[in-house]
């Protein structure tokens, strides 16, 4: 496996809907990032949002590292997600939220084995730095359990239908060379995204590393937007199709 150019490009891939309380530290701190070996291009992909977030995001647009996509209405994460990843043109793809769970300084951890050509396809395993539970809800313990219970039923159902064996499949930070996605279609614009481009890239050959990232859990009181009853369905229909259909 050849490594990617040095120095190469990481097209970050920023999906904003009204996150106006996290939106500016998160993109102030990204685009204060300097990477060896990797200059920084952020795509934000703003997807009209109702609470001012829209506003803070128009600020950035004559930054020389941020590309700005402006969505006529909210289509869901993973349509905001597919329009960046359309728009970028680095060598190396990462998914941002805007939200701060995900812990930025974890960047150079992430990009190492690919930066040096060992490995095309990486994912940050919130559960590798032990216990089985990510989500700690302090004000609604009742739906982290739930939601840790869930998060490992399906695991399971992608391990043993990929043949593979992965701890955190759904992670957000799923971190691979562009050149990955081609021959792919997509098709998924919610949380089901995560699905349907995990299941693709292994399907394709890409079989990930995981390493232990930082993540710090927020509850839906606190914002999280991933419907404990409709979201699943969608799910389980993104897994089918993206596992028995065709990959293009």
């Amino acid at each position: 496996m050849n490594p990617p150019p040095v120095p190469c490009t990481l097209s970050v891939i920023v999906p904003v809907f009204d996150e106006v309380g996290t939106v500016r530290k998160t993109l102030d701190a990204l685009l204060a990032k300097e990477i060896s070996g990797a200059c920084l291009e952020v795509l934000v992909v703003e997807s009209n949002s109702t609470d001012g977030s829209r506003e803070v995001v128009l600020g950035y647009r004559d930054h020389p590292r941020v590309k700005l996509i402006l969505e006529d209405r909210p289509s869901g994460k993973g349509h905001a997600v597919r329009a960046g990843f359309a728009a970028a043109t680095g060598d190396i793809l990462l998914i941002q939220d805007a939200d701060l769970e995900y812990d930025m300084a974890d960047y150079e951890t992430l990009l190492a084995p690919i930066l040096a050509g060992r490995q095309a396809f990486v994912l940050g395993s919130r559960h590798g730095r032990g216990g089985w539970a990510i989500r700690k809800f302090n004000d609604q313990p009742f739906q982290a359990f739930v939601l840790n219970v869930a998060h490992w039923t399906f695991t399971l159902l992608i391990n043993v239908s990929l043949g593979i064996w992965l701890k955190d499949p759904f992670t957000m930070y799923k971190v691979f060379r562009r050149d990955c996605l081609n021959g792919l279609t997509f098709t998924c614009n919610r949380f089901d995204f995560d699905w349907e481009l995990l299941i693709k890239l292994i399907r394709k050959g890409y079989r990930p590393i995981e390493i232990p990232i930082t993540y710090r859990s927020r509850s839906f009181q606190q914002g999280k937007k991933v419907r404990m009853f409709r979201d699943p369905f969608t799910w389980l229909v993104a897994w089918a199709k993206a596992r028995f259909g065709r990959l293009g």
